[in-house]
């Protein structure tokens, strides 16, 4: 986990991720909330039976990019403490692959940081995502990057 001197913690790591480390990051006596978000690898797809995924990363233009992104969150709101990381590598059904974890004053502002920082990360960090099916796998484009790209043209 990388520390910034604002408070805004992130990480990309093969590493398990436990949503009480980053809970336990963005505590702080000043706050009165703390939201979160974990993405968890379901076991299903579209109907078809997921085992795995694997995620790739370029970890230092990942770490860049997600501390951008904190950095823009905490410019649209009030908040005391950011957490972010991204597993790397296979996370099995039921894994978690994200956790997001912020703290404010206010839940109003932690509550939006957290849905906006989620929608930001799946469509600008660059991390890549292969889902692995019984009988065959598929490298899959996050949808919300297909969105932002086609806003661009």
């Amino acid at each position: 986990m990388q520390a910034t001197p604002d408070d805004t913690f992130v990480c990309v790591t093969p590493d398990t991720l436990h949503l009480s480390q980053y809970v336990a990051h963005v505590e702080d006596d000043s706050a009165g909330a703390i939201a979160t978000f974990s993405g968890v690898t379901r076991n299903v797809f579209q109907g078809k039976q997921v085992i795995q995924l694997e995620y790739e990363a370029y970890d230092d233009m990942a770490e860049k990019v997600m501390r951008d992104l904190c950095q823009q969150a905490r410019n649209k709101w009030s908040l005391t403490k950011v957490a972010v990381a991204h597993k790397t590598g296979l996370c099995p059904v039921g894994e978690t692959s994200v956790v997001i974890a912020v703290s404010s004053t206010h839940r109003q502002d932690a509550l939006q940081a957290v849905a906006w920082l989620i929608d930001e990360l799946k469509a600008k960090v660059p991390i890549w995502k292969k889902e692995v099916f019984e009988g065959g796998e598929v490298w899959k484009e996050n949808a919300e990057s297909r969105l932002v790209a086609a806003q661009l043209q």
